[in-house]
């Protein structure tokens, strides 16, 4: 069989396929955390390196002189490995045969650099098209133009195109007019809005601290704003990055550039009475590095914090070398402009100079207080009178280099902060190895020197990663199925060679424009073909991999809401500004806001602005939005869960947010109709145009037609049901039975399927 094996040329192993599964069965115990007698499986470097026993496991080219060829193949048990499954006989050969073809190990398709295509004919369409020709597949046909603009308006803007916006894209038919259409939406300032809210699920931001204090942050909401200004004014995703990670290193930085760091200051902060605050400083500096690694590397880099990466090409000493970009980087804070340019040159002087007389009152108690520690009140008096201050009159936090006093860095044993490793001296910055080599501008790298190595256009990952999430937010599904990991675990991309194209085209042709990537996926056919499901897909391609057709993912969680008020005529368009407070239940408001920071609902538009401006409070998430998967930013989330429910179901029906637009949406129907004299029929149609921009079928209103008598019969009956289910949005002088009718008839529209799904 040796013999067989070592002859065998005509068949050259694939790693990938034949080898790597072989491999995955061997790395609990010869991996990055454990490399048990000194075998470590992780890269062809270490599969050949001597082990405890002085030599190597494998030698490429040559199974005879490969002591792992003997213990996989053995009988003995107390020899054989894996000592409890045996590897199946072919998959011993497997292992022959490609050690005797030398070992091949090619580099993981996601640490190579994507290349230019080969083609001039490249686009989406081409390499999509080329996929479905090797499984003999056609494509979709093209969507209506209904499906279309909707469809367009959910993934640009997160918002329902008007009755009549749909009615004049139907109708014009020219070649220019799909162009127009999404040149004018990407002009939209709510295509910031709507965009903004991918970025902030991976900043995992937030209105508070987290932890059991949960103290609101009044001034998050600064950097929310600056992140839809920076998608409106299509900021080039290289810069985009660079004033996030260094933001206040730029030479001449803005006060923008400042309020760009704050992605740093999205961490959680721990505030508890007891708790050691170098210890919750390292755990945010850990953080920010994990965060990093997971938003533009797709990289599992915090499975370093305690060892060496179990399956991926990163080792402890390289993930503490990137903490030491950050461990210097404390938050300063001040009195900016901000998005509001509202305060003039000397009432910011005025501000600082008051905050830092309350400093000085905080010290002063402070030094007192190591001599007797009687006045700790005091000082809680003071910090909280400080916390006060800055909350009442916008200082804005960000992040700022330490000049002074800079700390040292070493690994962590075990990530426990009180155990660092001195012996070797401690770690200058750097990045992986494995990666290009950054380039430095001074004698010792600094964040900003790393801003410019993500954005390299050598660096493999990150236009791979950005362009993968940016296909992910216009299909509903990545081409790599694990947006936050490319490691070895992570999933292959389903189309490589699309990938690939399309982060080389970001970078090189794209000048990293966002729009321009957005307008490069929505031109093709493949983005405009129908959702219909085709049986003959089903067993082929079920999970519509290959891209025969478009897919149907349910809207996020805030656009839902966004769309249900915006559908009932209630939705305010106002952009940016401080948090609002829609509705909650009275028993979340009670038990999680207190004191100062008594939950209190917003009154006229603000109780309807957009989702994007909800007050978002970590330990009291709006239980409307956790239920339909919005994540609960304690750490980066790429991709949202999506989860299909019953609980679902029950919101959709019984919230009081989807009570009301119901309620408002009935109101708008029949204000239309007493303006107009529509008839029933004329009113439900109206209902379909504006939800679900299309016209209702027959079959259709003649079922809600039915309801809507047998509703009016029963309210007729139940007055005071009537009038509960109508409540503040009771319709002039229509019959309360009448209006409570339109109420139930507008609820079922609001919950058809198609309402809260792009199709």
């Amino acid at each position: 069989m040796v013999g067989a094996a070592e002859d065998d040329k005509t068949n050259p192993i694939d790693f990938t396929r034949d080898i790597q599964p072989i491999l995955d069965k061997c790395v609990g115990c010869h991996g990055g955390v454990k490399k048990n007698a000194g075998l470590s499986v992780l890269s062809r470097e270490l599969l050949l390196a001597p082990t405890d026993s002085d030599e190597p496991a494998v030698v490429a080219g040559d199974i005879s002189a490969s002591p792992l060829v003997d213990r996989i193949s053995s009988d003995d048990p107390d020899e054989r490995m894996p000592p409890e499954e045996p590897l199946e006989p072919g998959e011993i050969e497997a292992l022959k045969a490609w050690i005797a073809q030398g070992a091949q190990w090619p580099s993981h398709w996601a640490y190579a650099p994507p290349r230019p295509a080969k083609t001039e004919a490249a686009s989406v369409d081409h390499f999509v098209l080329k996929q479905l020709a090797k499984k003999g597949i056609a494509p979709s046909e093209s969507a209506d133009r209904r499906t279309l603009i909707r469809r367009l308006s959910l993934d640009i803007t997160g918002l329902l195109p008007t009755p009549i916006e749909v009615d004049a894209f139907v109708h014009d038919q020219s070649d220019e007019a799909y162009v127009q259409l999404v040149d004018r939406l990407l002009a939209s300032p709510h295509y910031g809005e709507r965009w903004a809210r991918h970025w902030l699920d991976e900043a995992r931001y937030a209105d508070s601290d987290g932890y059991e204090k949960d103290t609101p942050k009044n001034d998050s909401y600064y950097f929310r704003d600056w992140v839809v200004r920076s998608l409106n004014d299509d900021m080039p995703f290289d810069q985009f990055t660079i004033k996030q990670i260094a933001g206040d290193l730029l030479p001449e930085h803005t006060d923008d550039d400042l309020v760009a760091t704050k992605f740093h200051l999205q961490t959680q902060f721990n505030l508890e009475g007891g708790v050691d605050s170098e210890e919750d400083r390292t755990k945010r500096i850990i953080d920010r590095v994990s965060t990093l690694g997971t938003v533009w590397l797709a990289s599992t880099l915090g499975c370093c914090q305690c060892h060496d990466h179990p399956y991926d090409p990163f080792n402890q000493r390289e993930f503490y070398s990137m903490v030491a970009f950050f461990n210097n980087a404390d938050f300063a804070g001040d009195f900016l402009s901000g998005s509001e340019k509202s305060k003039k040159p000397e009432e910011v002087e005025k501000l600082r100079k008051e905050r830092q007389d309350k400093q000085t009152a905080l010290l002063a108690v402070l030094k007192v207080q190591l001599e007797d520690k009687s006045t700790s009140n005091d000082v809680i008096q003071h910090l909280g009178g400080l916390r006060n201050f800055d909350n009442q009159h916008g200082l804005v936090r960000y992040l700022r280099e330490r000049t002074e006093d800079r700390r040292q860095t070493y690994v962590l044993s075990r990530g426990d902060f009180q155990r660092p490793i001195t012996e070797g001296g401690d770690l200058a910055p750097s990045t992986p190895v494995m990666f290009p080599t950054m380039k430095i501008r001074g004698d010792v790298p600094d964040r900003l020197d790393l801003a410019h190595w993500l954005v390299s256009p050598e660096h493999p990952l990150v236009a791979r990663v950005a362009a993968n999430k940016i296909w992910m937010h216009l299909f509903g599904r990545p081409l790599v199925s694990s947006p936050g990991d490319f490691g070895s675990r992570g999933a292959l991309a389903s189309n490589q060679e699309l990938l690939d194209w399309l982060a080389h085209w970001y970078v090189h042709e794209g000048a990293w424009s966002r729009k321009a990537l957005i307008r490069l996926i929505v031109d093709s056919d493949t983005y405009r073909q129908s959702s219909t499901v085709r049986p003959e897909l089903e067993q082929i391609d079920p999970d519509n991999d290959l891209l025969a057709r478009q897919n149907r993912p349910r809207v996020e969680a805030e656009i839902l809401r966004d769309i249900a008020i915006q559908a009932s005529g209630l939705l305010s368009r106002k952009i940016g500004g401080p948090c609002v407070f829609p509705p909650i239940p009275a028993i979340i408001a009670e038990q999680t806001y207190a004191g100062q920071n008594k939950f209190k609902v917003s009154e006229g538009e603000d109780r309807y602005r957009r989702g994007l401006y909800t007050f978002f409070r970590r330990t009291a998430i709006d239980p409307n939005l956790a239920t339909f998967d919005c994540p609960d930013s304690s750490a980066a989330k790429p991709q949202r869960d999506n989860s299909n429910n019953a609980l679902q179901a029950l919101a959709m029906l019984q919230n009081e947010v989807f009570h009301e637009a119901a309620q408002a949406f009935a109101g708008r129907l029949l204000k239309l109709s007493m303006a107009s004299g529509l008839s029933d029929h004329a009113r439900i149609r109206q209902g379909y145009l504006i939800a679900l921009s299309r016209e209702p079928a027959t079959e259709e209103i003649d079922l809600l037609e039915n309801l809507l008598q047998q509703a009016r019969e029963y309210y007729k009956s139940q007055p005071d049901e009537a009038i509960q289910l109508i409540g503040n949005h009771a319709v002039g002088d229509v019959d309360p039975a009448e209006n409570a009718a339109w109420v139930a008839t507008s609820r079922v529209i609001l919950n058809l399927d198609e309402f809260f799904t792009r199709n």
